[in-house]
């Protein structure tokens, strides 16, 4: 046993070493012309998907399951099949709009909707907030183990010292700056550092364990052959066994790239795509090692009599058995080092995501919020803090419960929601904001009601009724068998009904609701930004307007809009990037088109800070066109549109709804033009097959009938000469 007072030490000096490579990374990193990371510090990044529950859960789930706790992780090797058609598209649509977090991915996708952005956070913090909690248990219980104190023990300095500690770091190397598009080099470094040190902790205790326990690799393998092969391989003790493996399966599989943390590490970290082509041989590598040695782990636990209530622990305990501290300290620090990395990445997306669609959206509706808007850095500090502290009062009050020992699957069926509006919003055109909310709003509910009430139950904070007689005696209702099904496990349940009626709801809602021009301007933009490289070049077009709008007037105005939510000092660099980019800078006025150029790159820049969907509302609110400009967007569009039509005029009631709207119409009015062409080009072409086809028909009729005629001459020339002969 370690003294309390030396593991706070060793923790100390590990967590000091982890700030001076952050800092040594950030300042090498500002001083290099190219500030992309290598591809394996990126691969490397995405092992901050194995937490703490991997790293001590998995020997748990092992001991009580067999192989099942490889489900998951099936899931996820699955779903790396497939990086370079999901992962790719996603990082390109984020280098394009500059997407902050999962939650502004999506709400992009679907009109920059506020209110499936703000949905979709929501989710994310009921599903992600009690997992946190999950992970400082882990790291509270380790330590209590390692230093031989009681179980509840050590809620007070320590866990919260620790709790601070890595709100001190979320906050210097993830929210230093507004700018969460803005990658943070120092805390990728910490996290790989991070994800090296779990991983060779992992190794280095289950080689001790395989050795001193079972002498080799031989001798497991006998002990292992001896073993009960169905619970092995969990068909014993396991409820529809087939059904559990397949939602498991399915639950990592949308993990890998929906959990938030996962999302920005693999995408808003991304620095180019080409870079997953590393990661898909890395983190397979990497998840083969890091559950290696989980069920030499495991049998040697229950081969030396442990409890199997503390399986969750054996890689400290065994270590302890044996009577070798130091390698139980490693085993500490290898947990230690997988909670840390998953909580610090959590809570800045977390607090990003909060900040941009709860909080914004609130500060622009209530008139005494407003001055928040120009404190938004401060507000994500606060968010972050209140995060991590109420996780942490959460894992406090919930200690060894059955409620946070289920929310590792729990989190994950919550994330699962975000499944269809994803993946569906990224191959089906049809996908639409209505369909979306619908699916998202319907799921989340049956997610809460089929799992999270039930826990609720179990944990004495609801009446037992509710689960027995259902809500006012509603049978049908019932969380553990909706509908009247009874017969599927709790997780099982959860996850069919809520995911069955989230698909139906979304299909079903952009089936029937026909969406307005601009959102369906917006998916054809977001869909084929997906399948470009994800560069920008953010140039003017060139134009040959007149130049008549007084550009100072308009850099004013631009001004006034970012220093709401950025410093003095970004605003001014921002607006100085946009007119060197349109290389405006020296001009006095504008063209038309070069303003609508102008405030989409503000919004472009507006949006790495507050997220699309706010960008896009700020704009449409500050922005003004006097009555001139309004008119000749209007008459620009008109003469556009009449053009392409080989019309004179066109529906006053097809321009309507602001300047702004213009450009996104007149490219609606394009791309609905360039189909029209494409398919009239296809029946041509359909036509001219035909022609061809009949051609050769009336070929081979006139070849036929020649023969026919040949044949009928020379029939009657034999007549003639019988009739003769005769």
């Amino acid at each position: 046993m370690f003294s309390a007072h030396s593991v706070i030490l060793v923790v100390l000096v590990y967590m000091a070493l982890l700030f001076g490579l952050a800092v040594w990374v950030d300042r090498r990193t500002r001083h290099r012309s190219n500030s992309a990371m290598p591809a394996w510090v990126y691969a490397m990044s995405m092992a901050v998907f194995f937490t703490s529950w991997t790293f001590y859960g998995s020997v748990g789930f092992a001991v009580q399951s067999g192989l099942l706790f490889f489900a998951i992780y099936i899931g996820a090797l699955l779903s790396v099949v497939f990086w370079p058609i999901t992962l790719k598209r996603m990082v390109a649509a984020k280098e394009v709009f500059r997407i902050t977090s999962i939650a502004d991915f999506i709400s992009t996708r679907y009109r920059r909707s506020q209110r499936i952005a703000g949905l979709v956070t929501v989710i994310v913090l009921t599903s992600i907030s009690p997992y946190i909690a999950l992970q400082l248990t882990a790291v509270v219980n380790s330590f209590n183990m390692i230093t031989g104190a009681p179980a509840n023990a050590n809620w007070d300095m320590t866990g919260l010292t620790i709790t601070l500690v890595m709100l001190a770091f979320t906050i210097i190397f993830g929210i230093r700056h507004l700018d969460p598009t803005e990658r943070h080099s120092g805390m990728i470094g910490m996290l790989v550092a991070e994800c090296v040190v779990k991983l060779i902790s992992f190794l280095l205790v289950g080689a001790f364990i395989l050795v001193s326990v079972f002498g080799g690799v031989s001798g497991f393998l006998e002990t292992f052959d001896n073993q009960d092969k169905r619970l092995i391989f969990s068909f014993q003790h396991q409820d529809a066994p087939g059904l559990t493996w397949l939602t498991l399966i399915v639950l990592g599989f949308a993990a890998i790239q929906l959990l938030p943390r996962q999302f920005h590490v693999s995408v808003v970290e991304s620095s180019h795509q080409s870079h997953v082509k590393t990661a898909m041989w890395m983190f397979p590598t990497y998840l083969i090692l890091i559950n290696l040695f989980v069920v030499p782990i495991a049998l040697a636990g229950t081969v030396m009599g442990l409890p199997a209530g503390s399986a969750d622990f054996f890689m400290i305990l065994i270590p302890q058995f044996l009577g070798n501290d130091l390698m139980a300290l490693v085993a500490f620090m290898g947990g230690f080092a997988a909670a840390t990395g998953m909580i610090i990445i959590s809570t800045m997306t977390l607090a990003t995501m909060t900040s941009n669609h709860l909080v914004l959206p609130l500060c622009e509706k209530i008139k005494w919020l407003e001055p928040l808007q120009g404190y938004l850095l401060q507000v994500r500090w606060f968010t972050a803090a209140l995060v991590l502290l109420s996780s942490y009062t959460l894992a406090m009050v919930l200690s060894n419960s059955y409620f946070l020992a289920a929310m590792g699957l729990i989190s994950f069926a919550g994330i699962l929601q975000l499944l269809p509006a994803v993946f569906l919003g990224m191959f089906w055109r049809k996908g639409n904001s209505v369909g979306a909310f619908c699916g998202l709003f319907v799921g989340y509910i049956l997610w809460g009601w089929t799992l999270i009430i039930p826990s609720m139950i179990n944990e004495g904070w609801l009446p037992l009724s509710l689960l027995e007689e259902g809500p006012f005696g509603i049978t049908w209702l019932r969380p553990e068998a909706f509908l009247g099904v009874d017969f599927l496990p709790p997780l099982i349940h959860s996850v069919f009904w809520s995911m069955f009626f989230n698909i139906l709801c979304y299909i079903a809602g952009s089936w029937f609701y026909h969406p307005q021009k601009h959102e369906r301007s917006l998916t054809r933009e977001f869909l084929a930004a997906m399948l470009s490289k994800g560069q920008l070049s953010g140039k003017a077009r060139p134009t040959g307007l007149d130049a008549y709008i007084a550009l100072e007037p308009k850099l004013l105005e631009a001004y006034d809009l970012l220093v709401r939510y950025l410093s003095k000092e970004k605003a001014d660099e921002a607006i100085s990037r946009i007119t060197e980019d349109l290389q405006v800078e020296t001009k006095s006025h504008i063209t038309i088109i070069e303003l609508m150029e102008f405030h989409r790159m503000l919004e472009h820049i507006l949006a790495g800070s507050i997220g699309a969907a706010s960008a896009h509302t700020a704009i449409e609110e500050r922005i003004q066109y006097n009555e001139r400009e309004a008119a000749d967007l209007k008459a620009l569009y008109s003469h556009i549109v009449s053009e392409l039509q080989g019309q004179s005029r066109v529906d006053e009631t097809k321009s309507d709804g602001g300047g702004y709207l213009f450009l996104d119409q007149m490219q609606s009015q394009i791309d609905d033009l360039e189909a029209q062409v494409s398919r009239q080009k296809k029946q041509i072409e359909a036509l001219e097959a035909k022609l061809d086809q009949r051609y050769e028909e009336i070929f081979n009729y006139r070849v036929e009938v020649q023969k026919l005629k040949v044949e009928s001459d020379t029939l009657r020339k034999r007549l003639a000469e019988d009739s003769t002969s005769e």
